[in-house]
């Protein structure tokens, strides 16, 4: 019998899933993905079907599976887009569409029911991506449905059930529903009055990084798995790019370049503060303070998406990838500060420092001399000053410099973008070897539960690398300076017509 030295890790996140196996060196042996859709309307409401969750998880597997010998897999886990939620009947099956992360109508319940003492106990700055408040609108709007759900639950869990049978989260993922204490790690009755959820809707909670069950025969067949894999828990998508990068160091900062824009500090001690939110780190013993935006590469995916076909020449490829390549080489022109154009990229609200959920983005300057490059370009460079205003409010909390980065995320590995990054915060951009960080951070927990490696430490310096180092350029650096300072009078001036 083959050697049981390989790990399975599955990301389902926003857009799609990806399975990948890895081997102890953490390099990436085989791998699957595929896409789901995601419902949006002008109101700013975002939703999925649960159904698609499964149906590309068991199809990723399978195609990963299919690249290796079963035998040696000795462990899978599942990490997963956060907040995002499904409200199931005892069969299991939706009730209704699963509310997304990034849906914004939960405005009046945050204003309502959000206050000091839910952020004490959540971690959580009132706000409209946690799933409290969305249930909270739920048990308004929906109240029967919301009553007669026999499960709420978030991705992990859902997945979770179709593998082993069990309703069953990590710690480190149902955190993200904003129901939690995290002092405790248990369920809150006070936060679960608010939301209008019973605590026995709600799934099991496990210790991130224990066995929660095995692959069920009949589905270890159809995924190409030996049945009875270990199924792990491991933590939200957030938790686990932070230890996909082997981020350590008291002076680095992850940052996750992804659909959404995220730098997080890895705390030892519980911290509550409007400058982040706060969440249990992947293992569940320590904190990460994540300051974010929801518009991250969601923008740039909007922007390429909705003007590409008409800024690119005839005849281009029409790939996506193709796409951002062609307009990257047109904003790597533009130069620095977009030639008087500002982008505040608050398409889906705004979290790190204002947490208001009726911003809007706001695109400044616009002349006759502005190109579609133009407003490329000043899309990551807004982008870039949000990392700044966040980075800037930890270390104003923490007291603790921040000398470099460990990016991740498809973002990262926009030359142009790192670049940039770089030049505006005036912090060093190393970028993570692997790309699919947040797989690798699930791996290696599921890693060290198959004895495979003996702790996440060394499970971090055996399977974590960087492959290149972006340094701020002094003369950009200092242009971009005197932007920023521009850039930051811009959203205090709109903020009442956002309102209005």
């Amino acid at each position: 019998m083959a050697e049981r030295d390989l790990v399975l890790a599955v990301d389902c996140s926003t857009s799609g899933a990806k399975a990948v196996v890895f081997g102890p060196d953490g390099r990436s042996l085989s791998s699957g993905r595929a896409t789901f859709t995601m419902a949006k309307t002008p109101e700013g409401r975002h939703e999925q079907n649960a159904h698609d969750w499964w149906r590309t998880t068991s199809a990723v597997i399978a195609q990963a599976m299919a690249g290796v010998d079963r035998t040696r897999v000795a462990a899978m886990t599942v990490t997963h887009q956060r907040e995002t939620f499904v409200c199931v009947d005892a069969a299991g099956e939706p009730l209704r569409p699963a509310i997304v992360w990034a849906d914004n109508r939960s405005v009046p319940q945050v204003e309502e029911f959000g206050s000091d003492e839910t952020h004490r106990i959540s971690g959580r700055v009132p706000d409209i991506t946690p799933a409290i408040f969305k249930l909270a609108w739920l048990n308004q709007h929906e109240p029967a449905m919301l009553r007669s759900a026999t499960r709420v639950a978030d991705v992990a869990a859902y997945l979770h059930w179709r593998l082993t049978g069990r309703w069953i989260t990590s710690a480190s993922s149902g955190d993200s529903l904003g129901l939690m204490d995290l002092a405790s790690r248990q369920w809150s009755p006070t936060l679960c009055e608010i939301a209008g959820v019973e605590i026995h809707q709600l799934p099991e909670i496990a210790t991130p990084g224990t066995v929660i069950g095995a692959v069920d025969g009949a589905v270890a067949e159809q995924l190409g798995l030996t049945p009875g894999t270990p199924v792990i828990a491991a933590a939200g998508d957030g938790q686990c790019a932070a230890l996909g990068t082997g981020v350590s160091d008291a002076d680095t900062m992850y940052l996750n370049v992804g659909t959404a824009l995220v730098a997080g500090y890895v705390s030892p001690e519980y911290r509550w503060s409007r400058k982040y939110r706060t969440v249990l780190d992947a293992a569940g013993q320590g904190f990460l303070l994540e300051a974010f935006t929801l518009s991250g590469a969601y923008l740039i995916t909007w922007f390429v998406d909705t003007f590409a076909p008409a800024l690119l020449a005839q005849g281009a490829d029409p790939s996506c990838a193709a796409r951002e390549q062609d307009l990257e080489a047109g904003a790597a022109s533009v130069p620095p500060g977009s030639d008087g154009l500002f982008t505040v990229p608050y398409w889906n609200g705004s979290q790190t420092p204002y947490w208001e959920g009726n911003a809007r983005g706001t695109v400044l300057g616009w002349s006759g001399i502005h190109t579609g490059a133009h407003f490329y370009r000043s899309i990551l460079e807004g982008s870039a000053f949000e990392v700044r205003l966040q980075v800037e409010g930890v270390i104003a909390d923490t007291g603790v410099p921040v000398r470099r980065f460990l990016a991740t995320g498809g973002g990262s590995r926009s030359p142009l973008w790192s670049q940039i990054i770089a030049d505006v915060t005036g912090i060093q951009v190393d970028i993570c070897a692997e790309t699919e960080t947040t797989a690798l951070g699930a791996a290696m927990m599921a890693s060290c539960a198959a004895g495979i490696h003996p702790d996440l430490r060394t499970a971090a310096a055996a399977m974590t690398r960087t492959v290149q180092s972006i340094a701020p350029q002094p003369a950009v650096a200092q242009q971009y300076d005197e932007l920023y300072k521009r850039y930051l009078t811009i959203y205090p001036v709109v903020r009442e017509i956002c309102q209005r």
